[in-house]
């Protein structure tokens, strides 16, 4: 099967279930990261993900690692964590300082969000589509995560930690947020050992996207919450 090359001004996404096998997923390149390209994507069930300095690339995975928040897995040491309450939580309070960490740390691994994709999502978040999770240590931004809202779906982009835990910390407080405003999927694209560890599952496509499109056009409005505490 030949790949899809997009539009530029007009991409139009083939159906996800049409992505390669080698490599898995590679579902298509070009388009362009304007907002209404990137909720169409999400909407489908295609995310970005490419290197800087390569095309555009959009990709549907044969198996989706995904999170039911309500099962998300907390250690014995990351509840002690928790329970110490040695730091505090916000959300949306500093979107754009935690996109460059998360870009930062992503240099060290082979970048992938570079400065358009950096740019592009801060625009869905002044548009209300994209979050993030923040965790502080006095006025020091330790860790975090951020990612789009999709109907009842978050859908992860990335996370960082500068200190023990403090990335672990952002996701269990992502999703305590998540199953308070009735979010019933999150989305985090590839397995990890460190998602896998907290209770992440493997769908096959298959079963992932019937999912999504059942809770994409959920009505959810994301509410702010600010030095909120975990209680288990």
């Amino acid at each position: 099967m030949q790949l899809v090359v997009l539009d530029e001004h007009n991409p139009q996404f083939p159906d996800p279930n049409t992505a390669l096998d080698e490599p898995d997923g590679l579902l298509a390149a070009g388009g362009n990261l304007n907002s209404a390209t990137l909720l169409s994507a999400y909407y489908q069930g295609v995310f970005p993900w490419y290197n800087e300095g390569n095309p555009i690339l959009w990709w549907s995975p044969q198996t989706r690692c995904v999170i039911d928040p309500s099962l998300l897995h907390i250690s014995k040491s990351l509840n002690k964590s928790l329970r110490q309450q040695a730091f505090r939580v916000t959300f949306n309070d500093a979107f754009q300082e935690v996109i460059e960490a998360c870009s930062r740390k992503d240099t060290e691994e082979g970048s992938w969000i570079d400065q358009d994709m950096i740019e592009a999502y801060t625009v869905l978040h002044l548009q209300g589509h994209a979050h993030s999770v923040e965790v502080w240590r006095d006025k020091e931004l330790i860790g975090g995560a951020y990612g789009v809202a999709m109907g009842a779906v978050f859908c992860g982009e990335s996370m960082f930690s500068y200190a023990a835990n403090a990335s672990k910390i952002a996701l269990a407080y992502l999703c305590k947020q998540l199953i308070k405003m009735d979010f019933n999927l999150l989305d985090c694209q590839l397995e990890t050992n460190h998602l896998l560890s907290m209770g992440a599952q493997l769908l096959p496509r298959s079963e992932f996207l019937p999912l999504l499109y059942s809770y994409r056009d959920q009505k959810i409005s994301w509410q702010n919450q600010h030095s909120i505490s975990f209680k288990r």
